[in-house]
């Protein structure tokens, strides 16, 4: 794969991921990089997008999910797979409908002013608009998405696909319709299945209203939370096991305010111990209240409109809304006598998954698929670990929701969608077909004058569909023979329910295997209080806004290391930074080995294993440790974990040590050629183990860096290879040894910046060892050290005496002396550490009142509260360094 000249590498001393990424992206994408080819002989790796609904926009949660598929995607292409990374978006009925009927009102109309078919030309509008302004923030990200294959959940082949589906159902018995209780939204106006359904807490009461009996001057007492439903009532129950109301079974009670007679029956569902033990049975407007109805053959009383206004059933309350009818039939109740007494009570409600308003029971034919059948092979898919979760404990989760699945509510009462593909004659009849019914198909009836079903299949129907039918399915395609079942799902804890487990479903029942064998569910964007992001709170942080401020990596590297393995991320804008300092460093560094190599031609392959310093020797056996870490890391689905191995292997490792140690100690001189080399050979396997994480950055410097070797200059990452280690050069005990000498360079480098040693001067170095041994790794490699240490003499022993007026530091197996007579003023060192000491401790009694007083603590933001923790201890631990500093000058 060759470069353009538009994607020549601009050599700069500042990283500039602005010009960088759009230059580097555009070239990926125009040279077809991610067309994965179907008859490529590679064996396959392939990722179906989550499709985002038209309806977002990129958020943190997205930035988080598709860097994950990004770094897994493009790490598989470097190891040689045919890798697919399938985009797309999902329509979102009811959010997208929402969102368009806004804009109608604002406009002064209405969807069924300008009627169904300019509604949904306009919507569909709308939806492509936004999908396009969605996919090309996912560009932004650097997502090497396959964008020839970009599906849309509405689309002509995806459309036809779930009509298929439909009519294999209905053909099989598993698609019904029915009148049953389902979940409904006034504001939406549309049915909601389970899975769409958030409970949320609310202060509520419980209204105890009193029935007279029929016949008596005796009352009943029912309490209930849903006065308004009372409307309904066709029966009070008790329970067959009550004795207190055994001899009220069978006999008649008033419903107030309407006057009707309505029975007393015994069922076992009721609870004795809720309330006082009889309640109203409503079977229009509760699940369980209709399952009561339906064993004592009750009537069914609904008293509401769709829009969750009281309809003619309701009598006097007629038009009002479902909470001014409550209001006034309370107060009526009240007036009455009737009402006997008002308890504050904390109510669980379900609330709609897109308004957030308070959904209704609501009895209503619907359609609905059977799915216990369609489960069963997806339970067994679990439990013989042919589907694995990763953390593996969401696995009971997905167990848990499959083993009690219920019937999924399938039909929506909206335009934007797919059409339920049902036709209905005159006299009732229904057909179920594809398109149209034609002649052969409704014998005895004209297909012109059938009418299809009003109602749009729910969102999930398509999307539950998204592994196979993106691929061509019901065709039988070579993109669905070669990618499907793709590996893996990573996506959020919350939509197990509503997408992984239907698509494990689907795909056993019409292709015979999971669509993936592998689902990694990664944590919940939160901000620095530990609150779930979300446009509504404001609490959000736009990754576009990221994106231009820090470059596209470092919003990757930044979410993937902040991003605990199975844990939810805390995320602040500062977080960000972290991520631009690492980009920044690797680039840095780069250019350094690229000075040094000044033209040369770099050595990326084969090393000079016989000219090996004992650094050299170092470095290379922590980079193959790094490289078997990571790809553990990646085989568990641990992404967080290898981030930070390579942070740490790059930062620390490669730059902080290596890079140092290999410095000549005289300026100008030449670093010694075979560890340039080591060094060049270590930044080219960063790069590659880097790549995935951070793909701009580590591209660009890579084409920098082979631009000058013929043989390599056409080269692009993005086909790896990824590095491997044979372990031959993997060394416990060297790098145990290497320990030892680093943990002598920090002491001495802490001692002289904290008792403020000139840099540039040197002083000699005692060390007192426990062994000889260690003494004499010192002395064998003082040559590689003595620079970041600033050492004109080493004295190593077990019997070497502490020398006047040095300061000392404690290390496992030793104790260092640095000698500091010449190198500070002892009186002026003494004043500026009693200074520092004296202000320290001014500012730890601020903070520590700070952090004592209760309206602070009870009334500032997390994150202040953290952060006036965090300045406590670090005051605290400065003072106590100053404090030892101070004793050991005040000891000479």
């Amino acid at each position: 794969m060759s470069k353009k000249n538009d994607s020549e590498p601009k050599k700069s001393s500042a990283y500039s991921p602005a010009e960088v990424e759009d230059r580097i992206y555009k070239h990926w994408t125009e040279s077809g990089f991610y067309h994965a080819a179907p008859d490529a002989p590679q064996k396959p790796y392939s990722i179906v997008i989550p499709p985002p609904n038209v309806t977002d926009i990129l958020h943190l949660g997205h930035a988080l999910n598709n860097t994950i598929q990004d770094i897994l995607i493009r790490k598989h292409r470097m190891d040689g797979f045919t890798a697919e990374w399938l985009p797309g978006a999902d329509h979102a009925g009811i959010a997208t409908q929402v969102v368009v009927e806004k804009q109608l009102v604002r406009e002064g109309t209405t969807r069924r002013e300008i009627g169904r078919e300019k509604f949904v030309e306009r919507t569909r509008d709308w939806a492509f608009k936004n999908k396009e302004m969605i996919l090309g923030q996912l560009r932004k990200m650097g997502c090497s998405c396959d964008w020839d294959r970009t599906r849309f959940t509405i689309d002509e082949g995806l459309s036809r696909a779930v009509a298929e589906v439909f009519k294999h159902l209905h053909e099989k018995g598993l698609i019904y319709r029915g009148y049953r209780i389902v979940n409904w939204c006034p504001s939406c106006r549309t049915s909601l299945s389970d899975d769409e359904v958030e409970h949320q807490d609310f202060k509520s009461h419980l209204w105890y209203v009193k029935y007279k009996l029929k016949g008596s001057d005796e009352f009943l007492t029912v309490a209930t939370t849903r006065p308004e439903t009372m409307l309904g009532d066709t029966a009070l129950a008790v329970s067959p096991k009550d004795g207190r109301y055994k001899r009220y079974v069978g006999k008649t009670v008033i419903l107030p305010i309407l006057e009707r007679e309505i029975p007393i029956v015994a069922d076992s569902y009721v609870d004795p111990e809720f309330g006082t033990g009889v309640v109203k049975v409503t079977p229009a407007h509760d699940p369980n209240d209709f399952e009561i109805g339906k064993r004592h053959d009750l009537p069914e009383i609904n008293i509401l409109n769709t829009d969750g206004t009281l309809n003619e059933n309701a009598g006097k309350f007629k038009g009002l809304d479902r909470y001014v009818g409550r209001k006034q039939l309370v107060e009526e109740l009240e007036n009455k006598g009737q009402l006997e007494k008002i308890e504050d009570y904390e109510l669980s409600a379900g609330t709609c998954y897109r308004c957030h308003n308070v959904v209704e029971p609501y009895l209503s034919e619907q359609w609905f698929v059977k799915m216990s059948e369609l489960a069963k092979p997806a339970i067994e898919a679990l439990k013989s670990g042919k589907l694995r979760f990763h953390p593996d404990y969401w696995s009971k989760t997905y167990l848990h929701w499959m083993e009690s699945i219920r019937d999924w509510c399938i039909s929506r009462q909206l335009w934007w969608g797919h059409r339920i593909p049902v036709w209905y004659a005159e006299d009732g009849k229904m057909f179920v077909s594809i398109d149209r019914p034609t002649a052969e198909e409704c014998p005895g009836y004209d297909p012109e004058t059938l009418t299809q079903d009003e109602d749009v299949l729910d969102t999930w129907f398509s999307s539950w569909l998204w592994p196979f039918s993106t691929f061509g399915w019901p065709e039988k395609t070579p993109e669905l023979e070669k990618f499907y079942p793709t590996k893996v799902l990573v996506t959020a804890s919350e939509i197990i329910f509503l997408w992984v487990a239907r698509m494990v479903m689907a795909g056993y029942e019409f292709m015979g295997e999971a669509p993936f064998s592998d689902v990694y569910i990664h944590g919940t964007v939160r901000d620095a209080n530990g609150i779930k992001m979300s446009k509504s709170l404001g609490n959000g942080i736009d990754p576009v806004e990221v994106i231009k401020k820090h470059g596209a990596d470092s919003l990757r590297i930044s979410m993937v290391l902040a991003t605990p393995d199975g844990q939810d991320p805390w995320i602040s804008k500062n977080t960000f930074e972290g991520g631009r300092n690492f980009v920044n460093k690797l680039y840095q560094v780069s250019r350094f080995v690229m000075m040094r190599l000044n033209g040369r031609k770099p050595v990326l392959g084969e090393l000079n294993d016989k000219d090996l310093v004992i650094f050299d020797r170092w470095i290379l056996s922590r980079l193959e440790q790094t490289i078997d870490s990571v790809k553990r890391s990646f085989t568990e689905y641990r992404l967080s974990n290898a981030a930070k191995t390579l942070y740490n292997f790059v930062w620390e490792d490669y730059c902080s040590w290596y890079i140092e140690l290999i410095k000549p100690d005289t300026p100008g001189q030449e670093i010694r050629e075979n560890s340039l080399n080591v060094a060049t050979y270590v930044l080219d396997q960063i790069l590659r183990l880097m790549h995935p994480f951070m793909p701009f950055v580590t591209e660009e410097i890579y084409q920098q860096l082979t631009a000058v070797d013929e043989e390599r200059s056409n080269e692009t990452l993005t086909f790896g290879p990824w590095p491997d280690s044979e372990g031959k050069h993997i060394d416990n005990a060297l790098e145990e040894s290497l320990k030892q000498i680093q943990e002598v360079v920090t002491a001495v480098r802490s001692v002289r910046a904290e008792l403020n040693v000139p840099p540039g001067k040197k002083s000699d170095l005692y060390v007192r060892v426990n062994e000889e041994s260690f003494g004499q790794l010192l002395e064998d490699h003082i040559q590689y050290f003595r620079s970041l240490v600033r050492v004109e003499n080493l004295h190593c022993g077990v019997d070497v005496k502490k020398p006047p007026l040095s300061a000392s530091s404690v290390i496992s197996g030793a104790e260092i002396f640095v000698p500091l007579e010449g190198l500070i003023d002892i009186e002026v060192e003494k004043k500026r550490l009693q200074k520092d000491l004296d202000n320290l401790k001014t500012q730890l009694v601020k903070v520590s009142k700070k952090l004592a007083n209760p309206d602070f603590l009870a009334n500032a933001p997390t994150d202040v509260i953290e952060r006036e923790k965090l300045k406590k201890r670090d005051y605290e631990e400065r003072i106590e360094r100053i404090n030892r500093n101070l004793e050991q000058i005040l000891g000479w």
